[in-house]
């Protein structure tokens, strides 16, 4: 685990490693998950669990989401950090200590594969329909909520003035001098289809991705990869210690930065984007309870109260309507930026994660 902004990489890579799960034996004391409960309800004795993946974002999930679901409802929310295994352990078992999950779609349908997830009403989830939400990111098990982007960071006074348009600049290490730092495995997928970028591949034409080309191109990069960082505060360290000029980054991280007076900024073009969403567990205790949580959390007011508590872009883009332009203008999400991204194919990567990281890291070894 190595952000808990995303939570996903917890999960063993590929259909594989999930089914020898279901021989663990049962998490339902594991002790590496903690809990907490929302305050102020109006009371009532009813109660859902939900998964969330903790750290910031949890806190801002209490704050925007949780709480204002309880006082309006007056259901109790409890709160669990468990990783993709034991979650996985206690559904095959029968026995989900939790209710709803919050983790990447990507993740969802890892779970879907293993049945591990129950089928959705839509027609319960009234707040679809308002929110607008892509029907790319709709499926029968999993409705996206929000999303990250991976994107390009650099620091403004490395190159005279110049900015980074592209992938292209990221690779090109004589116009634009110094280290760079990418992703390890770890941390998030493996980085392709930066490669192809840089080598001149359409957005549109990237899936399925040319392995050999985009190992070729990142072999041309590897001697100015001065570090691949594994955890989401890394690549901010890095830019502000002056150890690189430029790192892939997912792109709420440099807020606080910018804040701190670090001379930081991102590039979202061809920034790739990855949606987290919201599932209801196979075997769940409190179905009715869970649908009423996802419901709240889908209303685009809540998507942006959320965005206000936590760089997190809303998959609503009606919630971008009740933000202020300097709040839009915070966001991968916003108009101005988000055709200059694209999705990751998660069902192109689901098949291959696994090949592509061992790949990967004989190459990172050199």
């Amino acid at each position: 685990m190595s952000d808990p902004m995303i939570g996903r990489r917890a999960l063993l890579r590929g259909a594989g490693g999930l089914a020898a799960l279901v021989a663990l034996p049962s998490l339902s004391a594991c002790g590496s998950g903690t809990s907490r409960a929302a305050a102020g309800g109006k009371g009532g004795g009813k109660t859902v669990i939900i998964r969330d993946s903790g750290g910031a974002y949890g806190e801002a999930l209490q704050k925007a989401v949780y709480t204002p679901f309880t006082q309006e409802t007056g259901i109790n929310v409890q709160v669990t950090n468990l990783q993709g295994t034991q979650m996985l352990a206690q559904v095959k078992q029968g026995r989900p200590q939790f209710d709803l999950i919050n983790n990447s779609m990507m993740d969802h349908a890892k779970f879907v594969a293993q049945d591990a997830l129950e089928k959705l009403d839509q027609d319960r989830i009234k707040s679809l329909k308002s929110a607008k939400i892509p029907e790319s990111q709709i499926t029968e098990h999993a409705i996206a909520g929000s999303f990250y982007a991976q994107c390009i960071a650099y620091r403004t006074d490395a190159f005279e003035g110049r900015k980074p348009q592209s992938w292209a600049d990221f690779w090109d290490t004589k116009s634009f001098k110094g280290s760079r730092s990418m992703c390890n495995p770890d941390a998030d997928l493996p980085e392709l289809e930066f490669a192809l970028l840089a080598d001149g591949v359409p957005m549109d034409k990237l899936y399925p991705l040319d392995v050999e080309r985009a190992f070729k191109v990142m072999t041309r990069l590897r001697p100015d990869i001065k570090k691949f960082w594994d955890s989401g505060p890394l690549p901010g360290v890095l830019l502000s210690r002056q150890e690189v000029t430029m790192s892939t980054v997912w792109d709420g991280r440099l807020a606080t930065l910018q804040q701190q007076g670090v001379p930081v900024a991102r590039q979202l073009n061809g920034a790739r984007r990855q949606f987290q969403g919201f599932a209801i567990a196979k075997g769940a205790a409190n179905v009715d309870a869970a649908y009423k949580l996802m419901d709240y959390s889908l209303r685009p007011e809540v998507q942006a109260d959320l965005a206000k508590a936590y760089p997190s872009n809303p998959a609503s883009p009606v919630a971008y309507t009740k933000l202020t332009n300097e709040e839009r203008g915070k966001l991968a999400g916003d108009s101005d930026y988000y055709d200059k991204g694209f999705d990751a194919d998660i069902n192109w990567w689901i098949k291959n994660e696994a090949a592509i990281t061992k790949r990967w890291l004989e190459w990172a070894r050199g």
